[in-house]
This record gives C-alpha cells, structure tokens and sequence, in this order.
C-alpha cells in the first residue's frame, strides 16, 4: 500500500504554504500524484438588499469569491515545479466540506489545517479539519501553522483497540514505512482495561506491523491528566514528528462532538497528527 495521490486544501487568507510543502515533500518521496483544491461560497449577509442593490451585492461577493480562488491556485502552483511533479487544481463555488467530501474519491489522502479552537470557523469560506475527518472517508494529515515539513524519522502510534485504531495505523503505513523508530503507545485511563491486557493488544500490533516489514516498540503507561496532552509529552520526549491516531466523534445536531483526545490532536498539537475514521 502506498499513497498515489494526495490532496492539499487551502483556505484564503490561510496558512498554506506549511501544507503545500509537506503535501509536495510527500508526493516526492511517494512518486505521487498532487491535487490542490479549495472551494468558497457566497454568504448573504443578515439583513439582504432586493431589487438591483441586491443583485450588484451578489455580483461583487461572488467576483470576490472568483478572484480568491484564482488566488489560491497561483499560490498552489507558485511552490509546484509541474515539470517533475504531476499536479492539478481544483476548485469550486460551493460549500468547502461538500465539495471536498465529494473530490475525496481521487484522492489517498488529505492534508489540512489545524482546526481552530478560538476563531469561529466560516462554513461557506474553509472547510475546518473537524468537518473532513468525519465527512471525507479518507485519512487527514492536520499540519499545524508552525511547521513546513514532516518529520517521520519517528512516530508515535495512539493505540485503542477500537475499528478507529485499526483504520488509522492501516491509512498510515506509506507513513510509517518512511519511520526509523516508531513507539505504539497505549495510555490506561482508570479500570478500563487492565495492563497486562493493554501490552498484550500493543504487542499483537507490533507483530501485525512488523510482517509489514516495519518496525515498532510498546509504551504503556497509566493516564496521568488529560490523556491527549500526555500523548502529545510522550510524542515530544521520543522526538516524534507525527502523531497516528484514530478519530472518535459523532455528530449532535450540527455539531461535531469528539473525545478529549481526538479534539486536543486537531485543535492543540504541535507536530502533525494523521487522524482516521
């Protein structure tokens, strides 16, 4: 297994130069193909103009949200040598989660943004990582702002015996492989599971991974705080670049509601993080 084609969302007026070039360093080292893409839709404002002055208001918003796509694909291709690498451009006027979720069929995976916690998030302009790694069917690389490549010289493997663990360490082999030291790391949060048990679930992994030809070490430890900042410490003392995790979350009315970990990967870490569903 390997990723053939990756796909690269970018947002106007976001950070997207940190995920076109993890997402181009990839496609490099993988001999991948690359797709950026990016959709905006107009936002009627809240107290609507009719007649002429309301047609002349949806003329200049969707001129404007023309322009910022047009934008974006310069500022795609600006980092993309199209002479060694095949790429292309995508883009639309609709809803950004929508049309991404649709265009995920071409694509092996998807690198992102880091969700954001603090600044409301506009639907009709940027498609936030909560929304794709639950709607896609694909697996999301979250890149935070602060970084611009992707250290996988070690990785760290959040293991739950759960069909979300097991879809997540299978989406990120072709990540994996490209690891020197890999730590699959099982946090015991109270009773629920004894430990004994825990080893023996993380050492069924290594043994699945290492008939991949890939090699893994265990790391079980008792929950002390909150468990997604203490993977994230594990993650930092082991030198990780990535995190590989499942996502849990289901959907209450339209909102999206995750456990704690799930929600401190897309909103707080400080390395990249490839999330599955």
């Amino acid at each position: 297994m390997t990723y053939k084609t990756i796909m690269v969302h970018m947002t106007a007026g976001g950070a997207n130069r940190p995920r076109i070039a993890i997402a181009k360093h990839l496609a490099d080292r993988l001999d991948a193909r690359l797709i950026g893409i990016a959709a905006s839709e107009f936002s009627p404002p809240l107290y609507f103009a009719d007649g002429e002055a309301g047609q002349k208001m949806i003329s200049e918003g969707e001129d404007a949200i023309k322009a910022s796509l047009s934008q974006l694909e310069n500022e795609f291709y600006r980092d993309i040598d199209r002479t060694t690498l095949p790429c292309e451009w995508r883009c639309s006027r609709q809803l950004p989660t929508q049309y991404i979720a649709n265009e995920a069929r071409a694509a092996d995976l998807i690198v992102t943004g880091r969700s954001n916690s603090i600044v409301f998030s506009d639907a009709f302009a940027s498609a936030d990582s909560s929304d794709l790694v639950m709607e896609t069917g694909r697996p999301l690389l979250v890149v935070p702002e602060a970084l611009s490549w992707l250290d996988v010289r070690s990785s760290v493997v959040a293991w739950k015996d759960s069909a979300e663990a097991r879809r997540a360490i299978v989406d990120a082999l072709p990540l994996l492989k490209l690891s020197k030291d890999i730590a699959v790391v099982g946090i015991i949060e109270g009773e629920a599971i004894p430990k004994d048990v825990a080893e023996r679930q993380i050492r069924d992994v290594i043994g699945w991974l290492g008939r991949h030809d890939i090699t893994a070490s265990p790391v079980v430890v008792d929950a002390q705080g909150q468990p997604g900042e203490q993977l994230e410490q594990i993650a930092a003392d082991l030198g990780a670049g990535l995190i590989v995790a499942g996502a849990y979350g289901h959907s209450r009315l339209r909102e999206w509601v995750f456990g704690g970990v799930t929600r401190y990967l897309l909103q707080s870490s400080e390395r990249c993080v490839l999330l599955s569903r």
